[in-house]
């Protein structure tokens, strides 16, 4: 078992103070959006063994046998099949659809054969994986997700009273749900930069003037004033986590997270399409044909303790299984041993992993089928994979 050193990653909309609160350190006044824990060779954890200090990337390609056990490697390949993270957003993050695994196949494959260098600022697929992920409320958290019923996104901006909306809102009564949801999108990502601008302005405005369940579009736009994102974010669910509640997102399924402090864990892959609030490129053809043009019902989930005190997030995917415990003062150890990788990271208290003393924001890995209990007080958050 290993303790883990891991990187802040200071994306522009990082909150400046919510990790730091968590690990008890002064803020440094510079944003702190993502700390990521595991073998993604982006900003791999850190180990220490036989005195020297390695990359746990180093460390499971040494030995992925032993490090991830035998049936995982047979399943996902020697590196660690999942990615886990606490997430700070103190401003929204870019509007974004993840691809499913035959997509980023053949996605990854059509930029490789055309010579598209995997950092060009164009380039769509960074690897051949999808990336189904899941965030859990630290604390109070919002978020867009997945698509509303084309009536009620009709509803929102028809309540707005911009003109060069009605358009939108003629399509989204007239047609099909598959269809009124996708030619809207179009037209949104498509329309000319200066008109879309002056839509999200006078939407923005109206937003703000009538308050209430219209203010996220009002707050969208100063962040991203004239972005067409903030119009996309009209067709989307609006949703607020709190504490220990959590959303899973599917391929194809728009989302956004807006604010709030949560544990985040995804397949090992950095595959994002974006739809808006952001600078960065948008294709929009790739768009258009990995998004999944249906209205869905968020699905907060919330977990029920088993009689071991595990309190897991089911989700329909394998690479990646998160749970939590909430250990007691006085009550007996707990028995993590696993036959799959871990990585368990505290997130209040102070909870002894094994002979490990952690505190708020601290993780280990624990290899496969290696022994280990945790007691005392805190909350423990174990992230492992299906195998």
């Amino acid at each position: 078992m290993d303790r883990l050193s891991n990187t802040v990653r200071p994306y522009a909309w990082g909150s400046t103070t919510a990790i730091p609160e968590l690990l008890g350190i002064a803020p440094t006044g510079e944003p702190q959006a993502e700390m990521w824990m595991g073998a993604h060779p982006g900003a791999p954890s850190r180990v220490t063994r036989s005195g020297a200090e390695l990359s746990l990337t180093e460390v499971i390609a040494a030995d992925p046998a032993r490090e991830l056990g035998r049936a995982v490697v047979a399943r996902f390949g020697p590196r660690l099949p999942f990615l886990l993270k606490l997430l700070a957003a103190g401003a929204p993050l870019s509007l974004q659809v993840h691809p499913d695994l035959d997509q980023a196949r053949q996605g990854y494959a059509d930029e490789e054969n055309r010579g598209v260098p995997v950092a060009a600022p164009h380039r769509t697929y960074k690897d051949a994986n999808h990336k189904p992920e899941l965030i859990c409320a630290l604390t109070p958290f919002q978020g867009l997700c997945g698509f509303r019923r084309p009536t009620e996104s009709a509803d929102a901006m028809e309540a707005l009273g911009v003109d060069s909306l009605k358009p939108y809102v003629d399509l989204l009564r007239a047609q099909p749900e598959e269809a009124a949801l996708r030619e809207v999108l179009t037209a949104i990502l498509t329309a000319e930069p200066a008109e879309t601008a002056a839509t999200v302005g006078e939407a923005a405005a109206a937003a703000e003037r009538l308050g209430g369940a219209h203010t996220p579009y009002a707050q969208l736009a100063h962040h991203y004033p004239g972005d067409p994102g903030v119009l996309a974010a009209m067709l989307l669910n609006y949703v607020e986590l709190q504490p220990g509640e959590a959303l899973f997102l599917g391929a194809g399924v728009p989302h956004a997270y807006l604010g709030g402090l949560g544990v985040e864990i995804m397949a090992n892959s950095d595959n994002v399409l974006r739809c808006g609030l952001t600078p960065k490129h948008i294709d929009v053809p790739e768009l258009l044909r990995v998004v999944r043009f249906e209205a869905t019902d968020p699905g907060v989930l919330r977990p029920e303790a088993a009689p071991s005190g595990e309190e897991p997030y089911e989700t329909p995917v394998d690479e990646f299984r998160l749970s939590r415990y909430d250990l007691s003062p006085g009550a007996a150890p707990v028995d993590l041993t696993a036959a799959t990788p871990q990585i368990l990271l505290c997130t209040s208290g102070a909870p002894l992993v094994g002979d490990l003393e952690l505190s708020a924001g601290e993780s280990v890995f624990v290899p496969a089928d290696e022994s280990v209990e945790a007691s005392r007080t805190g909350t423990l958050f174990r992230a492992t994979v299906v195998a």
